[in-house]
């Protein structure tokens, strides 16, 4: 006798799909305006998918685009997993994701305005980007690469710095990005207590997907 389960199977895929395509449509929005007022019919409309499937999966739009907010800048997180593997030290990591950061502004533009918009109430969360810089920070802490200090406070003055960088990014498009992140990046890594000149070097070594060019110079 046939087994129920490709039958369940089908159906909990179609439920993923149907999911995914509303936090789809609810990320575009807070990228492109940031305005959450879109009605529950209108999101559904961009989603391609119909006004009940809604509360199958969401109880209202605020959770709605908390998910997406979260999804972004899990995918945010995980950009940067794929790209810095292979780092170890803890300078260079937070100084490779500045540089990473701005460069996404043009790769990524719909990640960074999410970030840019809604980044600030996660600063402290649990998942996407902040886990990770946490994690960083924790790593240099311990190893005495960084100044000794609450974590949570070193996580408020990079997670701020890098919401700047996002801000900056987009409101001066003539500013060369990359440099900017550069610069402040080593701005960074001097307030985490690595010294001067070391934190000028570690701001300009190469990244991993461009190691073939040499360091932008001052």
């Amino acid at each position: 006798m046939p087994s129920p389960a490709p039958s369940s199977n089908r159906f909990e895929r179609r439920r993923a799909v149907t999911r995914r395509a509303l936090i789809r449509a609810a990320r575009q929005i807070l990228a492109e305006s940031g305005d959450t007022s879109a009605s529950i019919q209108a999101i559904a409309e961009r989603a391609d998918v119909g006004f009940g499937s809604f509360y199958n999966h969401f109880d209202s739009k605020t959770e709605l685009f908390e998910a997406a907010v979260v999804d972004a800048l899990e995918e945010f997180g995980q950009n940067f997993d794929e790209h810095l593997t292979g780092i170890d030290d803890p300078a260079e990591l937070v100084a490779s994701g500045f540089r990473l950061s701005a460069r996404m502004a043009d790769s990524h533009p719909e990640l960074m305005q999410v970030l840019r918009r809604r980044g600030l109430g996660h600063i402290h969360s649990d998942n996407g980007l902040a886990r990770r810089a946490l994690r960083d920070l924790q790593a240099g802490l311990e190893a005495g690469r960084f100044t000794p200090v609450d974590p949570a406070v070193a996580l408020s003055a990079l997670g701020g710095t890098l919401l700047s960088l996002a801000e900056l990014r987009f409101a001066r498009p003539d500013l060369d990005g990359d440099q900017a992140a550069i610069d402040l990046a080593e701005m960074v890594l001097r307030m985490l207590g690595v010294p001067p000149s070391e934190a000028h070097e570690v701001a300009r070594r190469p990244l991993p997907d461009t190691a073939a060019q040499a360091a932008p110079s001052r």
